[in-house]
């Protein structure tokens, strides 16, 4: 795919996140309605794209330094982000919804399509590999330990990574996909499947719509741009450093710049909440971060070749 299709392609998924906005601001839709909205695309949606994608693809080594890819971006991005909200002495709580913001990208709401869109069914595997693998597991195994370090809550909730990730619907339907290779699914369940797979993507954009709170940037416009700065622009030239030493695939490459420079991972909302970190804040980053990956995923497609 072209740049210019790819931009549009951008622009039709914007066009949709509008609709969701739309239907928010006329009283259609509420904004907690996004729960059941996410509960949808997280329990049942998610899980049949994943497994319809990586049950009949071809899988490679590649694969894993994908996924590796993956966690070297987010442990520089991480450790940047920390230095940086130390500089800025943000408040605790801002100080961990910064961290994880900028470190962790939307690699599965948005990656999947935008991924599938530009470099196809292969494209698409290969990102849920890099979201799984790589964003998913950082979440579970240190960003959940992050967000309690910096929790303005005394009462601290208790958690398990090793519990939360084998809970976690991604991973259970990755699993049954790589188990049930070997065997042909039904055609029946393999419609089914794939009609509950092609929801994600509406469901995806209009849940964004709905999320959207543009009365969150004002009180943190300054650490808001260093936060839209690392994950936009830092964040995928960090894939693209080490990409380039660790893959030999082009198309694998690009897919690692492609989602290393996804916006902010709205799941870290929840995550903020959880744990009482500052959601205002959060929201805002995931606001300024998608509204910006417009113009920053294919200014660094053009960068990556």
């Amino acid at each position: 795919m072209s740049v210019l299709g790819l931009v549009e392609t951008i622009l039709g998924f914007v066009g949709i996140v509008a609709i969701g906005w739309i239907m928010k601001r006329t009283g259609v839709l509420k904004a907690q309605d996004v729960r059941p909205i996410n509960a949808l695309i997280i329990y049942v949606g998610l899980p049949a794209m994943i497994f319809r994608a990586v049950h009949g693809a071809a899988l490679g080594s590649d694969l894993v330094l994908v996924a590796a890819v993956a966690w070297g971006v987010f442990v520089v991005t991480a450790l940047l982000s920390w230095a940086i909200a130390r500089a800025l002495n943000l408040p605790r709580s801002i100080a961990g919804g910064f961290i994880l913001a900028a470190a962790l990208g939307n690699t599965g709401y948005i990656g999947y399509p935008i991924s599938e869109a530009l470099l196809g069914d292969t494209g698409l595997v290969r990102a849920i590999f890099y979201d799984v693998f790589g964003t998913v597991g950082a979440l579970l195994l240190v960003g959940l330990f992050i967000a309690q370090r910096f929790s303005d809550s005394a009462e601290e909730p208790s958690i398990n990574p090793l519990r939360e990730a084998l809970a976690f619907p991604a991973v259970i339907a990755l699993a049954l996909a790589l188990v049930l290779r070997p065997v042909a699914v039904p055609e029946l369940v393999s419609t089914g499947i794939d009609a509950l797979a092609n929801i994600v993507v509406p469901l995806i954009m209009v849940s964004v719509g709905l999320s959207l709170k543009f009365s969150s940037i004002r009180r943190h416009a300054a650490p808001l741009v260093f936060l839209g700065v690392l994950r936009l622009v830092a964040a995928p030239l960090v894939a693209l450093g080490i990409g380039s030493l660790a893959l030999s695939d082009h198309e694998a490459l690009r897919l690692v710049v492609l989602e290393a420079g996804m916006p902010s991972m709205m799941l870290t909302l929840v995550i903020g909440a959880r744990f009482r970190l500052d959601t205002d804040f959060i929201a805002g980053a995931i606001l300024v971060t998608t509204l910006a990956s417009i113009l920053s995923i294919p200014l660094m497609q053009v960068l990556v070749g």
